[in-house]
């Protein structure tokens, strides 16, 4: 009988994101573990550089070039926890600027077992919003985060 895959559910993950000297600006460690709802920007492209070659005129020769990752983003429900909004101060602030974290994104199957791993390095905070707030709608409070990352990895977990 062949070795059957079948597509992961999107809802089945976990996110973790850890500082380094987390306790020095006073945030827990790790920054965040499995509070968002959705998560959208995994992404790489790769920008290939064209060569044409001297007396060829029939095909080009196509290099490996740039590679460059999308902005991550996160949404979840605003909680107490303002450990995304310490983080933002400080990397935009004076005293601790740039502050970056990592991170680990986990696929799960239907079973909850790991599946494939994405590891997020040089995380950088660049948008931070507010939940709309309208009495009328009775909704929950959604918070969004955009990351710039500096690269990631896949593999299995």
């Amino acid at each position: 009988m062949p070795n059957q895959e079948y597509p992961f559910n999107t809802f089945n993950f976990y996110v973790q994101l850890t500082i380094a000297n987390a306790s020095g600006l006073g945030l827990s460690n790790p920054l965040c573990n499995m509070e968002f709802s959705e998560l959208d920007g995994l992404e790489m492209s790769m920008e290939p550089k064209t060569v044409s070659e001297g007396g060829n005129n029939s095909q080009q020769v196509n290099l490996v070039g740039r590679v460059t990752y999308s902005n991550v983003t996160l949404k979840r429900g605003m909680t107490s926890n303002l450990d995304l909004w310490k983080w933002f101060a400080a990397a935009s602030g004076n005293a601790n600027r740039s502050t970056r974290a990592s991170g680990v994104i986990l696929m799960r199957d239907n079973a909850g077992q790991n599946r494939v791993r994405f590891k997020l390095f040089g995380c950088l905070p660049i948008k931070i919003k507010a939940p709309a707030l309208n009495a009328k709608d009775g909704a929950i409070a959604i918070e969004e985060m955009q990351i710039a990352v500096n690269s990631f990895s896949v593999e299995a977990a």
